[in-house]
């Protein structure tokens, strides 16, 4: 080929050899960009404010890994545990305002109230979980939560119900009932109107025994021993911190025994002690439900904009504590229980 054609070729291979380097060029750059842009690490503060519930943390991790969300590689957990202190509550969430954290986790109610009232207006979003509702204010509606927080709701005033129920089915000779319960605790009012109309309709007399702290709560026990038998066949919790919290529930479980008179709602062991039925929401379901309302928040969608869900009931026994208070479970019972210790 004359020197002509050779100048030809040079000239129609330029332009490919300039398009393959602009090409490389281009590649290098947003291969060098994407090395030096680092992942998002988000920051989660989790506040578990009752340690009978503190299993709801470990559903909430579990969920949030299937997700995608790598702890230690772009989520860092803060988690705190208290055991029903409003003090502590508020220190904590606080700091968890002040560190700038992406959401904030909380549990139980009295908790979720306090985290809505402190990261109010700061930004922080906050899912609440085992946490009721009704009278509680935490929320505008179901639909729309409203502010910057959505969670799952704790079926309260349904669960008692339940509680009831159960405990009917399995001391069929029940004619009155000792509720105790953590004064002034704002859910349980919602939980006794609900009960009292059920309980009446039975021929069942409730007797409410509103109590501060454990001592407070073995006064009154002492009392209705001085005149003989207590004028009650049973125990029954409603859902508050009170009666799950292990030093009043060993004072129960020692007059319980005493005096051969079962005792539930929440299925619990401490030392000895231990209660025959729980009629609960699925503690580790809260937490994975609650996860998936952090993912949506996480990835851009406004808490208050979510709608709150409902957590699922489950059936616990204690089969063994059950013989030792004289009671036997129907196996429509059983076979109803999510959960049966023997």
């Amino acid at each position: 080929m004359d020197s002509n054609g050779k100048n030809l070729f040079r000239r129609k291979r330029c332009p490919r050899v300039l398009l393959y380097g602009v090409v490389c060029f281009l590649l290098l750059v947003t291969l060098l960009v994407g090395g030096c842009r680092k992942t998002k690490v988000h920051k989660v503060g989790i506040l578990c404010g009752l340690e009978y519930i503190s299993a709801i943390a470990d559903g909430f991790k579990e969920i949030m890994f299937e997700l995608g969300y790598i702890e230690g590689e772009n989520i860092i957990y803060d988690l705190r545990r208290v055991d029903f202190d409003m003090e502590e509550y508020r220190r904590i969430l606080k700091e968890f305002v002040d560190n700038k954290v992406d959401l904030i986790l909380t549990f139980p109610t009295e908790a979720s109230m306090e985290a809505k009232a402190i990261a109010e207006g700061t930004g922080v979003p906050v899912v609440f979980t085992f946490s009721n509702i009704e009278g509680t204010g935490l929320v505008k509606s179901v639909r729309e939560p409203g502010g910057n927080i959505t969670g799952v709701r704790y079926p309260g005033p349904d669960i008692a119900v339940k509680r009831l129920e159960i405990l009917r089915e399995l001391v069929p000779e029940v004619k009155s009932i000792l509720i105790p319960y953590q004064r002034d605790y704002p859910i349980v009012i919602h939980q006794m109107e609900m009960l009292a109309p059920v309980a009446e309709k039975a021929g069942i007399t409730l007797i409410e025994a509103p109590a501060a702290n454990a001592k407070e709560l073995e006064t009154i026990l002492a009392a209705y021993e001085q005149d003989g038998a207590p004028p009650f066949d049973a125990i029954m919790f409603v859902a508050e911190p009170l009666t799950v919290t292990p030093e009043p529930f060993v004072v129960l479980g020692k007059f319980a025994v005493k005096h051969k008179i079962p005792f539930g709602g929440a299925l619990m062991t401490v030392g000895e002690y231990s209660s025959v039925f729980g009629a609960n929401a699925d503690i580790i379901g809260c937490g994975q439900q609650a996860a998936l309302l952090a993912d949506k928040i996480l990835n851009g969608t406004p808490a208050g904009s979510i709608p709150v869900i409902s957590a699922d009931i489950t059936l616990e026994f204690n089969y063994n504590a059950a013989q030792e208070f004289g009671i036997e479970i129907s196996p429509e019972l059983l076979r109803m229980a999510q959960v049966v210790i023997r």
